[in-house]
């Protein structure tokens, strides 16, 4: 039992806990009493993650939970995107009634998210991914004066119980082959048995599981609903956290856990992150409201990542994860100067935001860079990701992929240009000016920063990436 290697989950479990308490002794007027000090404990459990060793690997329980490089790396992801959404849904006014709980809840997500990231065996990692899942059904809902917030949370728990049903299905296909649930023993067992049809298909299966975790075509059909009906912070934690997560557990178990399979199902991975940019894209165009135009842009980028496990090399893994935290900081900036506009006009319509610059210059900037940033143009932090990724699949033989690839991002322009011209070009349809509240200013203005520093002077983040991913994959 050594503790160490899982201080981090132990710490926020406690804040979670804390929160909760709080929920019933803070006086109603007083509930961002819970934002502010789950942000500065998250904050603190960062800190603590980042000062670390990268390198120190360490065990829990019999070696079922691992704490290393690869698992430190996203658990610090997934901290800095609760960070910023607890902050910013400070100042999301909808959630007035509800925001006691809504903080803890929150932070109770990242345990999940932490179990499946560090799991080494099935079971652990189911855990962890029901937890995440049941947590965000509840945020996801939790906007009671809003229909669409409870549609969203019955069609986010229905098609989950579905995906749930299939990951199950390959997971215990894989333990009657190999007799065990145990990352290291079906590895064993694959090294000396080799891939049967059997274990093809389970993994199969578990591909399609996971594929509705990162969105992926054809298991993305929640996710407009989901984004649009639930409050706007979980919209964006869902994009970047629950994303993040589902990608976590396919770089563990196709590139350390079952490596012997993925040459036979490569194909299917190629044809998955094809069908995802394409469809994402295309979609996204007729769009009208901004939520549902960033959901299917994040099925999108869900195909441009999974560039990285098609390569199937460090350098690969070393760009994946860097295009996920640029990713995280774009797409919580974009979802920011939304509730700082939802706020005052109380719609999600891409033609509230007509005439922005000059009722929010702050917030339109933001905005523009955020969706300049997603759509891969300089100098912001997306152009980099996508070099990265981009060039990567061409060094590994998949030119076509990646020309493929570079002709979805020029359809993504035209969307996300769209919306810049609407906020720049528009009429405003009210003259009134919008007031940002300081929480939101701040995390606008913290995404911002990132996104341009990753996009102007990338090396010290990519050397990280690369450095997590080269302790990966030794």
């Amino acid at each position: 039992m050594n503790f160490n290697a899982i201080l981090i989950e132990i710490f926020t479990t406690i804040l979670g806990v804390i929160l909760l308490v709080l929920e019933l002794v803070l006086p109603k007027g007083r509930k961002n009493t819970a934002g502010y000090l789950s942000a500065a404990g998250l904050l603190a459990i960062l800190a603590v993650s980042l000062g670390s060793a990268a390198d120190n690997t360490q065990t829990f329980f019999a070696g079922l939970y691992v704490t290393d490089a690869f698992a430190g790396f996203f658990k610090q992801v997934f901290l800095m995107g609760a960070i910023l959404v607890t902050i910013m849904s400070i100042g999301y006014n909808r959630l007035q009634e509800s925001k006691g709980e809504f903080f803890s809840l929150v932070v109770f997500t990242l345990p999940g998210m932490m179990a499946m990231v560090s799991a080494n065996d099935f079971i652990t990692l189911y855990v962890g991914l029901e937890l995440m899942t049941i947590t965000f059904v509840v945020l996801t809902a939790i906007d009671t004066a809003s229909v669409k917030s409870s549609e969203a949370g019955i069609k986010y728990i229905l098609l989950s119980a579905m995906s749930s049903g299939v990951l199950l299905y390959g997971m215990s296909v894989i333990y009657g082959v190999s007799g065990s649930v145990a990352f290291a023993d079906v590895f064993k067992y694959l090294q000396t048995a080799g891939v049967s049809p059997v274990v093809l298909l389970a993994v199969v299966f578990i591909v399609a599981g996971f594929g509705f975790k990162i969105s992926a075509v054809p298991f993305h059909m929640w996710s407009p609903d989901v984004y649009e009906g639930a409050p706007t912070p979980i919209t964006a934690f869902l994009a970047v956290g629950s994303k993040a997560a589902g990608f976590s557990v396919l770089i563990r178990l196709l590139l350390q856990v079952m490596p012997q399979a993925y040459g036979s199902i490569a194909v299917i991975v190629v044809v998955l992150a094809s069908l995802t940019m394409l469809v994402g894209n295309l979609t996204a165009i007729p769009q009208s409201n901004i939520k549902r135009m960033l959901a299917y842009s994040s099925i999108a980028h869900a195909g441009y990542i999974l560039l990285g496990i098609i390569a199937f090399t460090r350098s690969g893994l070393g760009a994946m994860m860097f295009y996920l935290l640029l990713y995280l900081f774009a797409n919580i900036g974009a979802f920011a100067a939304v509730i700082a506009v939802t706020n005052h006009t109380g719609s999600d319509e891409i033609s509230s935001f007509s005439g922005l610059w000059k009722r929010s210059p702050f917030a339109s900037a933001i905005l523009l860079l955020s969706l300049l940033s997603l759509a891969g143009i300089p100098p912001a932090a997306g152009f980099v990701g996508k070099f990265y990724l981009f060039a990567e699949a061409i060094r590994q033989g998949y030119l076509w992929l990646a020309f493929l690839a570079i002709g979805t991002s020029i359809i993504a322009i035209y969307y996300y240009i769209m919306v810049i011209r609407v906020m720049l070009v528009g009429e405003a349809k009210e003259t009134t000016s919008i007031i940002t509240s300081v929480p939101l200013k701040l995390v606008m203005a913290v995404s911002a920063v990132v996104t341009l520093v990753m996009g102007i002077y990338p090396g010290p983040v990519t050397d990280w990436t690369m450095q997590m991913a080269s302790l990966f994959l030794k």
